[in-house]
């Protein structure tokens, strides 16, 4: 079953678990909260949502509780542009993987692997 589409809030979250791996709340507060204007209780909120959604996994690190990204960033990124493309957009067909060249979150391979996502999406599939 896919994750549901994470709320901007969580969004940001994930893209900096993506980019960074595992990371306590603290260090997440610090990295994304904070710059957002955001109290520590409210990164913490927004990370149980996480949790409880399955967009995210909470270990125990030597005693420390640690958040990790558990929504496949590629396909969670598809199944985005994919449906941006549907309902704002209005377009039932391709989608140039080029439109993403100079993201920051996505790196050559990354953009190949989104490529091939979309395009069996396209025609129905999931990508291996």
């Amino acid at each position: 079953m896919d994750s549901p589409n994470p709320s901007p809030s969580e969004l940001e979250l994930l893209k900096c678990l993506w980019r960074d791996g595992v990371a306590s709340a603290r260090e997440l507060h610090d990295r994304v909260g904070a710059a957002r204007g955001w109290s520590y209780s409210t990164t913490r909120t927004v990370l149980q949502r996480m949790v409880d959604k399955g967009l995210a996994e909470k270990r125990d690190s030597h005693g420390l509780a640690v958040f990790a990204a558990s929504a496949d960033k590629l396909d969670l990124i598809a199944r985005m542009v994919r449906d941006f493309a549907r309902r704002v957009m209005e377009v039932d067909g391709a989608l140039p993987v080029s439109a993403f060249s100079g993201s920051a979150l996505l790196d050559e391979a990354e953009l190949e692997e989104l490529e091939r996502f979309l395009e069996a999406e396209e025609k129905g599939g999931r990508a291996s």
